[in-house]
């Protein structure tokens, strides 16, 4: 983790949905209290278990909210693009972490302390309903996507991740080929299943001619077919 000089930032364009309900003092108390942290690739944000402190915003790269599940298999809870809010659900709620953030990628993140945020939402009602609609939104996710992940088959769920991470994160110049580079293992800890699972049903797709597979670069070829067997499970 480095922490990134903040000269010639401009904060309301970062944070901007938090920025534009405040007024000109509760921006200036925002303004003196963020920072702005990088994290490599593979590099754990916060652990299972610790303390939470901070909002955190992803300005850059990409980052997993994942949790270490029976013999310690790991399960992909999240993923967050830019620019999203994360880390503060738990501290909301009183609690220590119950999940993992790791970045995926190179990342930027500004943080926040939560003491003010908690202040800043004591003082300004459209800023607790920004977290209101926050919270409830992640909470639809999380409903839906436990419902997919239970009650899908495997092809199912790994042909919904993959349009999952098209919606998420887009598609590279050539509009097909998916703009993040998951290994095996992370694809098939966000689609509950295993690794070979995931290993042998990419491989049926490829074969099917629905996507193409490039060492961890996977193309989408068919994606109407995709939402047909994410659709029908």
């Amino acid at each position: 983790m480095v922490k990134v000089n903040l000269s010639d930032i401009n904060v309301s364009e970062l944070i901007a949905d938090i920025w534009t309900p405040l007024n000109d003092e509760q921006r200036q108390i925002l303004a003196s209290s963020f920072t702005l942290q990088t994290y490599k690739k593979n590099e754990v944000i916060h652990c299972e278990g610790e303390t939470p402190t901070h909002l955190m915003c992803l300005l850059s790269g990409k980052v997993k909210i994942y949790k270490d599940g029976v013999g310690g298999r790991s399960q992909i809870i999240r993923m967050i693009k830019p620019v999203e809010y994360f880390g503060y659900h738990a501290y909301l709620a009183k609690k220590d972490y119950v999940t993992a953030a790791a970045a995926f990628e190179p990342s930027v993140i500004c943080q926040i302390p939560m003491t003010t945020i908690t202040t800043l939402i004591t003082q300004n009602n459209n800023l607790a309903m920004f977290f209101i609609r926050q919270l409830s939104n992640d909470l639809c996710v999380a409903d839906e996507r436990t419902v997919n992940l239970t009650q899908k088959h495997i092809r199912g769920r790994l042909a919904e991740s993959l349009l999952f991470l098209k919606e998420s994160y887009g598609l590279e110049e050539d509009e097909s080929t998916l703009s993040i580079y998951l290994s095996r293992e992370d694809l098939a800890n966000l689609s509950n299943m295993t690794t070979s699972n995931a290993i042998r049903t990419l491989s049926q797709f490829a074969s099917e001619r629905l996507i193409a597979i490039d060492g961890r670069k996977i193309k989408i070829i068919d994606e109407d077919k995709l939402k047909k067997i994410s659709k029908i499970g």
